[in-house]
């Protein structure tokens, strides 16, 4: 696949530069497309293509049933499409092909509807008694410029819940994905195009960091959603503090699932395995440290490492692999790091470690990786690892597993399994994360606002505050008529 273009604007344009991003699959090593890259330049110009669509054109002035109705359109043509754009995710991820249907691509997909749903029903104008006889209306208007810079773990679902609530809210949207995984993206802008939004409304500018941070700096952008490391994070809300632009951040997490006393270890094992080591292990919300009760632990980690054990690792388009290649050799050589790390800090290899996945000898595989006997205060339980690694905690009572979960810089997940729900309920309002499950990984639920605390980040996505995050609200005080003398 080869892509000489960009979509500025609502129109196939040629880069302003001959500068090439070559993009190479995760299992084989080998390159699938070169495309082209955007530099400040093409920036500017998607930049100021959003900014008259936004000051002087149609999108932000429509009804909100008319924005409704035009994503619907594109969640339409999105569908027709569905194979495509999974192929395209497995090609550049190395995502397992049957993950790249479910959650890369249907998922994201039936947001799209999701968010319309939720559209319907929100409340961009109300009426309130006020207080000293007048009526307030108060108006939910579109902030502006987005940005949407976005990262390859989960490129579509990331691009979804931010361009759709950002259009529906009026707004005009540029997106930046990451050089691993912009074919998804381009494809999408396809899509966009197909459904015909009016000109200026949606630019993608596939980029590095560099063009990322020239686009989260640009004086005509209103508003930056970021999604990636910690690191990154700080220096997004850094540069947008300077001008006052709105920011949002979801950021790193290293989650805790607790798992109490009277959980049942193979249903722990199985709902752990699932919300942890999918897609590589390469979520930000896995739950990638496991609390078990001392007197229990053997029975648990047995339990996981049967699980970890029997996963299927290798070619990402076999419908029965689970596991997946990294996405990049720095990814794998980190991943690595880390297992090494962890062995050095006297955490007890179960499962796993350094060496290639058996029968593998090329790509940039992992193999699924469980440590036990580990404490919170080793750098495997404490620093994200992005991969198929899990670390086992034993815990003496409820008490010290709550202490131990909250000990960490990150608060964007969690959960609890428990055969008691109201005692599960009982320990998730102790928790200080944005998100949790009970009895589940966090489930991204349409309707659920999804964000974190503390070095995860702030801001929500998803839910009726996914569109908040990009309104300004305003309020308007009216008074009875003035009568003449």
């Amino acid at each position: 696949m080869h892509q000489n273009e960009l979509f500025i604007g609502g129109t196939w344009t040629p880069a302003s530069t001959g500068d090439r991003i070559e993009v190479v699959s995760p299992s084989t090593e080998t390159p699938v497309a070169r495309v082209a890259a955007a530099a400040p330049d093409d920036v500017d110009k998607a930049v100021e293509a959003a900014r008259t669509a936004f000051d002087t054109g149609p999108w932000r002035r429509l009804e909100a049933a008319e924005r409704i109705a035009a994503i619907r359109r594109l969640a339409e043509i999105y569908g027709t499409r569905r194979t495509e754009m999974a192929e395209l995710i497995t090609s550049e991820l190395g995502a397992p092909i049957s993950f790249a249907q479910r959650a890369q691509v249907a998922l994201p997909w039936s947001m799209m509807t999701a968010f319309c749903d939720l559209a319907e029903s929100y409340p961009w104008r109300e009426v309130r008694a006020g207080r000293y006889g007048s009526d307030i209306h108060v108006l939910r208007e579109p902030i502006g410029v987005a940005a949407a810079v976005v990262p390859w773990n989960m490129p579509q679902f990331l691009i979804v819940t931010k361009l759709v609530p950002a259009l529906l809210a009026g707004c005009s949207v540029i997106v930046k994905p990451a050089p691993e995984t912009p074919l998804n993206a381009l494809l999408l802008a396809e899509l966009i195009a197909e459904a015909e939004l009016p000109p200026g409304v949606v630019s993608v500018v596939p980029g590095g960091r560099e063009l990322g941070e020239y686009l989260v700096r640009h004086p005509g952008v209103d508003k930056v959603s970021f999604t990636g490391s910690t690191g990154a994070g700080k220096a997004v809300a850094a540069a947008c503090a300077t001008d006052l632009r709105r920011v949002s951040l979801e950021l790193g997490g290293k989650s805790a699932a607790i798992v109490l006393d009277d959980a049942d270890p193979a249903a722990v094992a199985t709902g752990i395995r699932s919300a942890s080591l999918s897609n590589s292990g390469q979520i930000c919300n896995a739950l990638t440290r496991v609390l078990v009760p001392a007197g229990r632990a053997d029975d648990f980690t047995d339990a996981l490492a049967a699980e970890v054990a029997n996963l299927v690792v290798g070619d990402p388009w076999n419908d029965s692999t689970q596991v997946g290649p990294l996405v990049a050799q720095r990814q794998q050589e980190r991943v690595r790091g880390y297992i090494e790390i962890g062995q050095r800090e006297g955490a007890r290899l179960v499962v796993g470690g350094t060496t290639m996945p058996d029968g593998l000898d090329r790509g940039w595989y992992a193999r699924p990786t469980l440590f036990a006997d580990a404490d919170n205060s080793m750098r495997i339980a404490r620093e994200e690892i992005f991969g198929p690694v899990l670390t086992v905690i034993p815990y003496a009572d409820e008490d010290e597993a709550l202490a131990i979960a909250n000990d960490s810089d990150y608060g964007l997940a969690g959960s609890v399994w428990t055969d008691d729900a109201d005692r599960g309920m009982s320990v998730a309002e102790r928790i200080r994360t944005g998100t949790f499950g009970v009895n589940q990984g966090y489930t991204m639920d349409p309707f659920a606002p999804f964000g974190g605390v503390k070095a995860s980040g702030y801001g929500r996505e998803l839910g009726r505050e996914g569109i908040d995050g990009y309104t300004d609200t305003k309020s308007i005080a009216v008074a009875a008529a003035i009568k003449g003398a």
